[in-house]
């Protein structure tokens, strides 16, 4: 237990041999559970899961092994019902491929157990020396997510939304609709959407990133358009669940005008294209007022959700 609280960690993995031992190993002892998913690899992995079980004198392993391949999204869903039936207090995840530092797993945990959050995910763009280690494909590809997720989940305080170390109470693992999350790389902004429309508290909490000689599994030319299209329909759901049944209608009315001037403005451009007369100023006037639209819609949206999202820094609260 940590702070009267029961703690569980979720670890996905999938051909994670050379890591999977160590990072159970790390695991502090604070922590009640440790479910550790292997999802269908082709490697050892599911052996050295069942090795660690084997010498665990306390029974806090609990190892599970998919049958078939779901993504990180779906081992991470299989260790979150768990927690949620057995009503865990706070459950983390941690990758088994060494990427988290064990030391922070407090830190992660603190808003929620301190009541300042309902969910609490580290950031590792918080601080200038974290951001320096991160690799530069890493660091542009996260900025570019960060703000569609922004935008999709209407959690406009938070950044690196694929930072995998996360911690959820079991309040919010019952109120969000678990069962539906998105099983592939992409989960973690999936389900600030879900955590947005249930009315969740996010907090950010600065945490170092950990890069060495792991493998990464993502596809980038199925990643990007899978996340991408999967944002845009989050964006949509959440618009109309959030905004439309309480009668706000402001940000929803202005995304959708703003919408209406790009096509039309897409429309003016192919007219004056196809009928070679020169004039596209009302297009570009469109698109002008579209961009505006954008922009006010943001900042309406933003106003509506910013009680929802903080930074948690344990030095600042001490």
């Amino acid at each position: 237990m940590y702070k009267e609280h029961t703690v569980g960690v979720v670890v996905p993995a999938y051909n994670e041999e050379p890591f999977v031992y160590d990072v159970l190993a790390t695991v502090p002892e604070f922590v009640d559970r440790v479910y550790v998913i292997d999802d269908a690899s082709t490697d050892g992995t599911w052996d050295e899961i069942r090795r660690f079980a084997e010498e665990d004198d306390e029974g806090r392993v609990v190892p599970i092994q998919h049958e078939e391949n779901r993504g990180v999204g779906g081992a991470i869903k299989t260790g979150y019902l768990r927690a949620r039936d057995e009503e865990i207090d706070v459950t983390t995840v941690m990758g088994a491929d060494g990427q988290m530092d064990p030391d922070q797993l407090s830190t992660v945990i603190d808003p929620i157990i301190e009541g300042e959050a309902d969910y609490a995910k580290g950031n590792r763009l918080l601080d200038a020396e974290d951001r320096a280690d991160m690799p530069t494909f890493r660091f542009v590809g996260n900025v570019i997510l960060t703000y569609l997720t922004k935008i999709s989940s209407g959690y406009w305080g938070i950044g690196d939304p694929q930072n995998g170390y996360t911690a959820i109470s079991l309040e919010a693992l019952e109120a969000v609709d678990i069962e539906e999350m998105y099983e592939f790389y992409g989960y973690c902004n999936d389900l600030l959407v879900k955590l947005n429309v249930a009315e969740m508290h996010v907090a950010d909490v600065p945490v170092p990133g950990i890069y060495e000689d792991e493998e990464s599994h993502i596809r980038y030319s199925t990643y990007i358009p899978n996340v991408s299209g999967m944002l845009l329909r989050n964006f949509l759901w959440r618009i109309t669940l959030q905004y439309l049944p309480a009668g706000v209608y402001a940000p929803a009315a202005l995304y959708g005008l703003s919408l209406f001037a790009g096509l039309a403005g897409v429309a003016s451009v192919a007219r004056s294209a196809v009928e070679r007369d020169g004039e596209s100023n009302g297009g570009v006037v469109r698109f002008a007022l579209s961009a505006a639209l954008v922009l006010v819609a943001m900042v309406a949206d933003k106003r509506v959700n910013d009680h929802l999202d903080a930074r948690y820094d344990r030095e600042e609260d001490a």
